[in-house]
This record gives structure tokens, sequence and C-alpha cells, in this order.
């Protein structure tokens, strides 16, 4: 089955693809000798179960075992399905932050970065975000994604990202060691940053992260600023627990509008905050069929867990360039209902699993 365009396998996230049909022809793809990738066919054999033959829709991505750790030692090149040939349009190699380990590495290819770039600006453009309006996004890049998401998420929207990098695997080194002077220096470092271009340029639209925008609310000449000319505040890369999302919106910031973004190296993407929640309401973020599907499980047991009950979030990615079915995230949240024409669940309240395998979650700046 070689690279045809136009195919099932084509269609973005807002093009109405039946979900079922979207995982049966990923699935085809990724383990067909011809077409998938050498992770993927090096891994078949031992999955205990036919893959072509026995996923048949959404509820069999629940068939495969979490092999995400592997990720952390697989050659990037072993993860490009061979079925592009020269057509692959490798963008990037992102991974994950190492929160709890080695990081996980993932291929950003041309195909999936439109249909992501494109369901992260329908997201924002739903809130209501100006077009053309400058960034400033205060987020990791390099290896991690999110940089990568919001400085496409700013162009798509016709605007200019104005940027201010931050290093949070440096900062949760520093937390773990005891070191919080030197966490406090380094944060003052990225307010320092933020304060020049806030004052210099004329921002209407920041992205940061919670622990950002606390400690910048903490600077009453940038709080003057942010509430006098910011039309919308995009935070993500960390939670935000409902007493803090509350007291910033309606305090803080209580002119400027603040639109959750969820996501993660694993899923490929960023999700946005539904529309039309008040800032005393769950923050929610629903799965975008037909290429990331959440599920909110007992982490014991790995069964669902109730509507509106807490528990661990799992996520599938599916999409032509990669195949990251069933992967436990570090997260927990409360499981919802989706919103009309998502399969899966919808998460609330995200927030971090205190440890993971042993190994104590530490956020810091992120």
């Amino acid at each position: 089955m070689p690279y045809v365009p136009g195919t099932v396998l084509d269609a973005g996230p807002s093009a109405g693809a039946d979900p079922d049909a979207f995982v049966r022809a990923a699935v085809a793809w990724h383990f067909d000798p011809a077409t998938g990738s050498r992770f993927w066919l090096d891994r078949a054999a031992r999955l205990g179960f036919d893959p072509r033959q026995d996923v048949g829709g959404v509820a069999d991505l629940a068939l495969f075992p979490d092999l995400t750790h592997e990720l952390r030692t697989v050659s990037a090149a072993d993860l490009v399905p061979r079925g592009y040939g020269d057509r692959a349009g490798l963008l990037n190699v992102f991974d994950s932050g190492g929160t709890t380990g080695d990081p996980k590495r993932v291929v950003q290819l041309a195909d999936w970065m439109r249909h992501s770039t494109e369901q992260v600006a329908r997201g924002l453009r739903a809130h209501g975000l100006p077009a053309g309006a400058p960034w400033l996004s205060v987020a990791p890049t390099g290896p991690h994604l999110v940089g990568d998401v919001l400085t496409r998420a700013a162009a798509s929207l016709g605007g200019p990202a104005l940027g201010v990098d931050m290093d949070p695997r440096w900062v949760r080194k520093l937390a773990a060691a005891g070191r919080t002077d030197e966490v406090a220096a380094y944060t003052d470092h990225l307010v320092d940053q933020c304060r020049r271009v806030l004052v210099s340029q004329d921002v209407r639209v920041l992205a940061a992260t919670t622990p950002l925008l606390e400690r910048l609310a903490r600077e009453d000449d940038l709080l003057d600023v942010v509430n006098s000319k910011v039309e919308a505040i995009v935070w993500g890369g960390t939670h935000m627990d409902p007493d803090t999302r509350f007291l910033l919106s309606t305090e803080v910031f209580p002119d400027v509008p603040l639109i959750g973004m969820y996501g993660n190296t694993m899923m490929l993407t960023g999700l946005i905050e539904r529309v039309g929640s008040s800032p005393s309401d769950p923050c929610v973020f629903d799965p975008v069929s037909p290429s990331v599907f959440l599920s909110v499980v007992d982490p014991d047991t790995g069964a669902p867990v109730a509507i509106g009950a807490r528990g661990q979030v799992v996520v599938s990615h599916v999409s032509r360039s990669m195949f990251i079915p069933n992967n436990a995230e570090r997260d927990t949240a409360l499981r919802v209902v989706p919103a009309a024409g998502q399969v899966g669940d919808a998460v609330a309240d995200v927030a971090p699993m205190a440890t993971v395998a042993g190994t104590t979650v530490i956020e810091g700046v992120y």
C-alpha cells in the first residue's frame, strides 16, 4: 500500500472522517511491511494479536500495550513510516520533558504539523482570539513540542510570535536538589525577559505556564501592562487547579480571558479548552477525532472510571505519520462526556500524579 494522497488517512481533524474507519486505515498502514515504520514492524510479533485483523476501530486501541517507554532509546529514523518514501517531510524530532526518566522521542512530519496547527488555531479562533495580533510565548523550545505548537498557532492567526525560551529540565533538576534560591533566580531571569517584550511591544496574546503567570502577577508594573493591552492569555504546560484559575480569572486578570491548552509530546498537539465555561466551571478539554483519543481509567485496573470521577489519563495518537496507542500519561483528570461528534472521553481539572513509577513528579516553571 504505497503512499496515496487523498485517502482517509489524510483527513484532518475537521474533515468529519469516521473514527473507526480512520483507525482501521491507520493500523493497516503502520503494520503493513511495505508502509509501516521499523519501530512497529519490529514489535508486531510480540503484541499477542494481529493488528490488521483484530483492530476494528477506536475501542480496540485498548488491545495495545503501552510501549512508550521504548521511545526513550529508539532511533528517530525508525519512527518514520517507510510508506512515505522520500515524501515524509520530516520537520522535527521532539521529546518529552523527561520528568519520570529519559525523554521519549517522537517525529513530526509535515502532514501532521498541518493538521495539528489547524485544530489548535480553530480552537483558539472559537475563543475569539484576535487575528494578526502579536504574541508573547513563554515556553520551552528546542526538543520540546509546546513552543513549536504556540509559534505555529500564532502564525496561523496571522500574528508574529515573540518568544522567551525556558528550560524546565534545568529548573526541575535544581528543585530536586533543593536549590530553591537558584530556581527563584532563574524565574526572575524569565520575568526580566518578559518585561522587556511586554513593555516595548504591542503584545495582545500572552502564552505562558501557570507558575509564570503567578510570578508575573507579583510585578505591579507587568500586571498593569497585561491588564491594559493583552486581549487573551493562553496557559498550558502544567496544570492549573480550580482555585488558582478562579483567582487569576476574577482578581488578577479580571478583564483578560484565560484559555487553557492541554497537550503533551505523545499527543503531538495541544487541546484547547472547551468554549463557554465560566471561571467557576471545570476547565474541560475535548478529544480531537479521529486522531487524538482520551480515556480516564483506574490506574490499578485500567477500567474506565465513572463520569465525574477522577482517574489516570490515557492518550492515543493515531495519524499517518505516528501511531502511539494506549499511552498512560502522568496526569489525572475528571472523566467528562465529550462534545458532540467526538469519540472517547473529555477531561476536566487535569492535575499531575504525585509519583510515576516511583519517581516524584516535579513541575518547576513548567
